[in-house]
């Protein structure tokens, strides 16, 4: 399989297939632990951070790669934690999209 950091979200609409379990299990595989799938229809990333300053900046960070790839995530943060939520709204559940976008966002804590 590519690596998912190094390829690009593409348009989902309806007719495109949700990901399978065993497609989900390969490509979880080349996410960091920081990730879990919640429900078969979620990929939610928890993230530490040492203060607000740098949570903000991963916030900001994240957001930029949302805009980049189309494809926005639902953030949450405080002081020192930031959790990252990702589906693919088109489908009800979970694409590549989801997956190349989380492993963009371990490329930036490595």
């Amino acid at each position: 399989m590519t690596d998912l950091s190094k390829k690009h979200c593409e348009s989902c609409n309806a007719d495109t297939p949700t990901l399978d379990a065993a497609a989900i299990e390969s490509r979880m595989a080349q996410l960091s632990d920081s990730w879990a799938v919640v429900d078969n229809a979620r990929l939610e990333g928890a993230f530490k951070f040492k203060n607000y300053y740098r949570t903000q900046a991963f916030v900001n960070a994240v957001a930029f790669i949302a805009h980049r790839e189309d494809h926005h995530p639902d953030i949450t943060f405080g002081y020192n934690q930031a959790t990252v939520s990702y589906t693919t709204h088109a489908i009800g559940g979970l694409s590549d999209n989801d997956f190349i976008s989380a492993a963009r966002i371990d490329a930036l804590l490595e």
